[in-house]
């Protein structure tokens, strides 16, 4: 039986197409949407999901268009581009730097995101917890802290270049530097401010609306279709440095760009979702033992694992506990912190 199904469109583009990755693509797809109605459906209004279906479409009531539209999908939607951005970043990584351990959270550049964030509300919120800026900022900020943290890392990784381990390891180290500056900007701001960024740090959705999605949709949409494009480049070194020199790759400048390209996706899931852990590390590994280690096929898997653990958390969130709601992050870690042990586990020789 034929693995892969050629497909062509005209007499210029041609691919070919993984029949097991298409399968498992479409499984997962399935489970987001079945995600989505679930949430869309629960929570202190329990909807059912034929009205579910009425009111996306337009023709269900007032009070279900107002808790499904305003609040429910907004917080949905956040949840699966987060989701996506830090499964996809946490691939780019791992391929980068061959380490099965990397992942956005791990190496820092979360942690960079998220004081760059914390030290923007401080900086920008008032007494009654409301911006005195544009939210439209907030990414800005996150970018620029991602940013910062991930040229760091590559700076003092290099000694006659840049080693996967040296990273790695560099990358720790950061992480804790930014963990301490974070928890040092919440102290010195106000309790309520502290408060606020406690639950933001810790990976939350809460609160999401229309403005924010109208963000970060199109930022991520765009980073997937140019990691999309990189795809050859990413599984080029994968293979290491000597291979990909052979096949003309210029190592240190695409590596510094996949580095780049990673810090982008975390500083957008972070802005708006918060410092959500794990996601980046268990995502590619969930994807790597379904399909192989092929990043052509491993993306559209990890970003659908990766979307549907943030929203199947934030689900949990919101309703086991109810009427208390715990943030998505909880369960993240809950999953992901003796996930990582175990992965450390195994690979004790890295």
């Amino acid at each position: 039986m034929k693995k892969y199904v050629s497909l062509r469109i005209g007499n210029v583009i041609s691919f070919l197409i993984d029949k097991k990755a298409f399968f498992l693509s479409f499984v997962f797809f399935l489970a987001a949407f079945f995600v989505i109605l679930v949430s869309a459906s629960v929570g202190e209004v329990m909807i059912s999901p034929v009205q579910v279906f009425q009111t996306i479409f337009g023709i269900g009531d007032g009070t279900n268009e107002l808790v499904i539209k305003q609040f429910r999908l907004p917080r949905i939607l956040i949840s699966l581009l987060v989701g996506m951005c830090l499964a996809v970043a946490g691939g780019i990584l791992q391929n980068l730097v061959r380490n099965p351990l990397a992942s956005p959270d791990i190496i820092g550049i979360t942690g960079g995101a998220s004081a760059a964030v914390v030290l923007f509300l401080m900086l920008f919120s008032d007494k009654n917890h409301s911006l005195t800026v544009s939210i439209h900022w907030m990414p800005l900020a996150a970018f620029i802290g991602a940013a910062v943290t991930g040229i760091c890392v590559y700076l003092l990784s290099w000694k006659n270049g840049v080693t996967a381990i040296r990273l790695v390891l560099v990358g720790i180290g950061i992480s804790f530097l930014t963990k301490a500056l974070t928890t040092l900007l919440m102290i010195k701001g106000p309790i309520y401010q502290a408060s606020q960024a406690n639950i933001w740090i810790t990976g939350s959705v809460y609160a999401a609306n229309w403005s924010q999605v109208k963000i970060l949709f199109p930022a991520t949409i765009i980073l997937l279709l140019i990691t999309v494009v990189t795809v050859r480049t990413i599984n080029i070194q994968s293979f290491g440095d000597e291979i990909a020199i052979g096949m003309g790759n210029r190592v240190q400048l695409t590596r510094f760009f996949l580095l780049f390209l990673g810090t982008a996706l975390t500083a957008v899931a972070v802005a708006f979702g918060g410092g959500i852990g794990f996601v980046g590390l268990i995502a590619p590994h969930i994807a790597r033992k379904l399909v192989g280690s092929s990043f052509g096929l491993m993306l559209p898997i990890s970003a659908l694992v990766g979307a549907l653990i943030v929203m199947l958390s934030d689900l949990l969130g919101k309703t086991i506990f109810l009427p208390h709601e715990i943030p998505a992050g909880v369960f993240t870690s809950a999953i992901g912190a003796p996930y990582f042990i175990y992965l450390l586990m195994k690979h004790r020789n890295i």
